[in-house]
């Protein structure tokens, strides 16, 4: 009962805005995370089709139950793998298991589907279809790749050797793994393939990554001895890599503001052998660059706060009206493009590396493209030339990433470098925005214009409100 309880709560959250679901659910505690996180994901992809059902039979008159109880209840009778507990709450479901069973089936009828994932908007059954391959990384502090890949064909897996063309991914099935093609220290498993009991996770040498997540810190490639930050480091999977990159040599500084998010981080890097960092409960926005704690950063990994719209899971069934979700993401890119904008003051800084887990161009290439006009002294470096999709034109320099196209989340990065001393500043081609949208434009010195958190989730953001300047007040980030 504690399983639906903790699931109704979550969605309860997520619905006022309180977190997004990845978030809330990990800070939650719960013993069996894995199964929370994955009701939690169904039932909110089910939702509508779920509520209508619960209105056509009137489930909550009948059984007083509240409305997101009676989704997470009635997701796992109906469509899940059965209720996971007794009592009330199952006798409860099993009394009205006809009426309940029958307006499934009327809704199938009236839409001509068979299956229940077909009664899906087309948007959310394309997600739910992407089987995306199960990636691990290797976690070069504690082992190296090839043992690692020893380890598991002593357990019975087949070592398919490095891939070579995407295709090779999406014919993974059962204990079978590959290499992946693009980065090495990453091995591709098929769909589903669950490590969380695994030794190798729970003991840190290996760490279960999504591969466009893996793509910051591999691009940023900080070398040993090298200052580096983290400007949004939770939950500090690319923290984590960042170290191993460096060897844990050198200095990695990770911001966040939220002390719960920071303190779980602390835990995974102590598991991941991480002895390089220094965790930084603080704003990210009000660091001097300047300050002789900071004046010696080379590089920086940034990926703020962002609509979290190429995650498959978070994509929305109901998305927001236009106007107010246009007035989301303008607010989302103006945050964004300060934090590049404070980012590149760092005067020792070589590299930076820009992220985003979403799809749109206001976050990532309008970002990008204001952010080298206001700072001439950095130019695009192109990266991976063999990566199958490039970022919007005129920046094919950045990297996109897709379910369809790189069998990943979507994603976005951008690799900028400060401009060899002497070298002419070429001119700016600037990424035109859209016609409904104002330029993106920022200054570094209005620190008094109301934002965006930075260490909320990616799926979080201001939703429908529109940025307003008022003095005195700033939302950290």
């Amino acid at each position: 009962m504690a399983l639906y309880t903790k699931a109704a709560e979550i969605l309860e959250k997520v619905e006022r805005k309180e977190g997004a679901v990845k978030t809330l659910v990990y800070e939650s505690k719960f013993q069996n995370i894995k199964q929370l996180y994955a009701l939690v994901c169904e039932t909110q992809k089910y939702s509508s089709i779920l509520q209508d059902i619960i209105i056509s039979t009137k489930l909550l008159k009948e059984t007083k139950l509240k409305m997101n109880l009676a989704k997470v209840l009635l997701y796992d009778f109906l469509i899940g793998q059965g209720l996971k507990c007794g009592g009330s709450w199952k006798a409860v479901m099993m009394k009205h298991r006809s009426r309940l069973q029958a307006a499934l089936a009327r809704m199938k009828v009236k839409k001509k589907v068979s299956r229940n994932r077909d009664l899906l908007p087309p948007g959310i059954r394309q997600a739910s279809e992407d089987q995306l391959p199960r990636y691990v990384r290797v976690n070069t502090l504690k082992t190296t790749t090839e043992d690692v890949i020893d380890y598991f064909k002593r357990e019975g897996f087949s070592y398919q050797g490095q891939a070579t063309r995407l295709d090779d991914l999406r014919s993974l099935s059962r204990k079978t793994f590959l290499c992946d093609l693009h980065l090495p220290e990453l091995l591709v498993f098929p769909p589903k393939m669950d490590f969380h009991a695994h030794f190798l996770y729970q003991a840190g040498h290996m760490v279960l990554q999504d591969k466009a997540s893996c793509l910051p810190a591999y691009l940023l490639n900080p070398p040993p001895g090298a200052h580096v930050l983290d400007a949004c480091a939770a939950p500090g999977n690319k923290t984590s890599q960042l170290a191993a990159i460096m060897g844990n040599k050198g200095k990695l500084v990770a911001f966040d503001l939220d002390a719960k998010r920071l303190s779980t981080m602390s835990t995974l890097l102590l598991r991941a052998g991480v002895t390089c960092q220094q965790l930084a409960n603080q704003d990210f926005l009000k660091v001097d660059p300047e300050s002789p704690e900071y004046r010696g950063v080379e590089y920086i990994l940034l990926d703020p706060s962002c609509s979290g719209s190429g995650m498959v899971c978070l994509r929305d069934s109901s998305p927001a009206p236009p106007q107010e979700e246009e007035a989301r993401l303008q607010a989302l890119a103006a945050f964004q493009l300060r934090c590049l904008n404070h980012a590149l003051r760092f005067p020792r800084l070589q590299r930076l590396v820009y992220s985003t887990c979403s799809v749109h161009k206001q976050e990532n290439e309008e970002v990008v493209s204001a952010g080298l006009q206001q700072n001439e002294d950095f130019r695009l470096i192109p990266v991976l030339p063999s990566w199958p999709e490039r970022g919007l034109e005129p920046l094919t320099q950045c990297l996109r990433a897709s379910t369809t196209h790189t069998l990943t989340h979507g994603f976005f990065v951008a690799l900028l470098e400060r401009r060899p001393p002497g070298s002419e500043g070429a001119a700016v081609t600037q990424l035109p925005t859209t016609a409904s949208s104002p330029e993106i434009s920022v200054s570094d010195d209005n620190r008094e214009a109301e934002t965006v958190s930075l260490d909320q989730d990616a799926a979080e953001g201001n939703k429908g409100k529109k940025k307003k300047k008022r003095k005195g007040k700033t939302r950290q980030c």
